[in-house]
């Protein structure tokens, strides 16, 4: 069909017709005027030091042709490249969240949508996606996310560790127990293997590590596999007085100055644990909303919550990009399937 008949076919439109067809182009243009950039930055981001190969990590890679792309109403081309060590090939999207999108121009709105707290619900009437679908995009962030890390910590660390019920959300034929409602309670008084340990460190850079260490509660070899290699002896430990806290301290040769949990000294000069404990108080504020999440996605919720800490909860195009280019820039292969299937593990 001709454009000059395309056009006389929209005229025959009624108003309200024509209205939605010009905001569905409108969003559209836009969308694909937004990703373009970003997929840009990505691009240059990932190849800064010179093409490297997805697959075997080699240096030896040349491009390879181009492939289109639709994004909204309109197709973009982008640079394939080829291994000559491995012989595969590759795109600046293969091994992340976005590799096999159809809809990549959807992802910018999608991930303003996580830094503004919406529901998957709310995400799928606001951006014309299936919830469902937007589950795994969610998580296909996120498994990037978690990879963030840095080398060691500095100045004094404040430790301590929080404890979310555990959960199979989302599992049928649960075995031993009935579905809880809406995150549930455990059936157990305490610290018991219903509740999974999550830690938390941070110096005053604001530095933080946020992980599951297990079921039950928090023991010195899980402490020193999890954050043994980011603690030197010029590190200085404040804690409350769990004594795998102060065994770890002495094992490790650091200074540590324990608090105890009554609340009767809250500070010691310089040493305090407010910022770690002010940082769970809101972690487990946000997690609120989730009304209890699988166990096996905790560490990406709480990667979820540590990224939007960074940003200070700021929604703009800023943020909306450093997230799409950082979560790009970080190799997961995680897929639907792999998503489903996975379980909970150390």
């Amino acid at each position: 069909m001709a454009l000059t008949d395309i056009i006389k076919e929209i005229q025959k439109l009624n108003t309200a017709d024509q209205l939605r067809l010009k905001e569905f182009f409108t969003k559209s243009l836009a969308a694909f005027s937004a990703s373009k950039p970003i997929f840009k930055e990505v691009s240059e981001q990932k190849h800064k030091d010179g093409y490297t190969c997805t697959h075997c990590h080699s240096n030896n890679v040349v491009r390879f042709g181009k492939y289109s792309v639709k994004v909204g109403m309109k197709t973009m081309e982008r640079q394939r490249y080829r291994c000559k060590d491995c012989g595969k090939t590759f795109t600046d999207v293969t091994n992340t969240p976005l590799r096999g999108s159809h809809l990549p121009h959807k992802w910018l709105d999608f991930i303003q949508c996580m830094i503004e707290g919406y529901s998957l619900r709310k995400a799928s009437e606001t951006i014309e996606v299936h919830y469902v679908t937007l589950f795994y995009w969610r998580h296909k962030i996120l498994s990037a996310l978690k990879q963030m890390d840095f080398d060691q910590f500095s100045g004094i660390v404040e430790m301590d560790e929080t404890y979310f019920l555990y959960s199979e959300k989302g599992k049928r034929n649960l075995n031993g127990r009935k579905a809880r409602k809406r995150g549930g309670a455990s059936q157990f008084r305490g610290i018991s293997k219903e509740q999974v340990c999550v830690l938390i460190a941070r110096d005053r850079q604001k530095l933080t590590y946020s992980k599951v260490l297990g079921q039950g509660r928090i023991v010195k070899s899980r402490l020193d596999k999890a954050i043994g290699s980011k603690l030197s002896k010029s590190n200085i430990l404040s804690t409350d007085s769990w004594r795998a806290f102060k065994t770890y301290a002495k094992d490790k040769g650091l200074e540590h100055y324990p608090f105890k949990s009554d609340g009767k000294e809250r500070v010691k000069g310089l040493f305090h644990i407010q910022n770690v404990n002010n940082y769970h108080s809101r972690l487990k504020g946000w997690m609120d909303r989730f009304n209890g999440v699988a166990t096996k996605y905790l560490n990406h919720y709480l990667s979820w919550f540590q990224f939007l800490d960074v940003i200070r909860f700021r929604n703009d195009s800023t943020t909306v990009s450093k997230m799409v280019i950082d979560s790009c820039l970080l190799s997961t292969n995680a897929t639907y399937d792999k998503l489903r299937l996975s379980t909970f593990k150390l």
